[in-house]
């Protein structure tokens, strides 16, 4: 007897530890700000989508530390109709290039890449902010992402400034 009921409190003690576990990762997964599949896709091809404008921020913008040197901003077909009515549809993308500029003989000239943003609209995937995803890609890398969950309120936070035009700061140059 005392044989049988090792074996029911083993089964029961196992039991409850794949409960445990489960419940743990259930709990860890949803205090993640990123399920499955809503990391916003690097944006292939974006160079040959329309160039939006470009602008320099130089030492001295408070912005210079990260986002300092060229920015060249291109806008996929939707985007591009959305700088045009003020109203960006789900599936528009904006990528904001920033390479680096470098100064030399009374010329500026681009250098390296620093990194891309990328800003996707999906209304429903990423209702919490504004129904923009952001991302952002270090230098030339496709897969290497450097904006963790705190990054993408901060970016939201920032760009629901323009709440006026959609959360996009920049504007299409005619």
């Amino acid at each position: 007897m005392r044989k049988n009921n090792f074996k029911k409190t083993g089964k029961s003690l196992l039991t409850i530890s794949l409960l445990i576990s489960g419940i743990v990762l259930m709990t860890s997964a949803s205090f993640s700000n990123k399920k499955d599949g809503d990391d916003v896709p690097y944006p292939e091809g974006f160079r040959n989508w329309t160039h939006v404008k470009t602008a320099i921020i130089e030492k001295g913008n408070s912005a210079f530390a990260h986002w300092g040197g060229f920015h060249h901003i291109y806008g996929n077909p939707k985007a591009i109709d959305g700088y045009q009515t003020g109203k960006f549809e789900d599936g528009s993308i904006i990528v904001f290039d920033v390479i680096e500029a470098l100064s030399k003989d009374s010329m500026v000239t681009e250098g390296r890449r620093k990194l891309i943003d990328v800003m996707v609209k999906d209304s429903r995937k990423y209702k919490t902010t504004g129904g923009w995803g952001y991302e952002e890609f270090p230098g030339d890398s496709k897969t290497e992402r450097s904006i963790g969950a705190l990054s993408v309120t901060a970016c939201y936070n920032c760009h629901a400034q323009q709440k006026i035009n959609d959360n996009v700061f920049s504007k299409l140059r005619k």
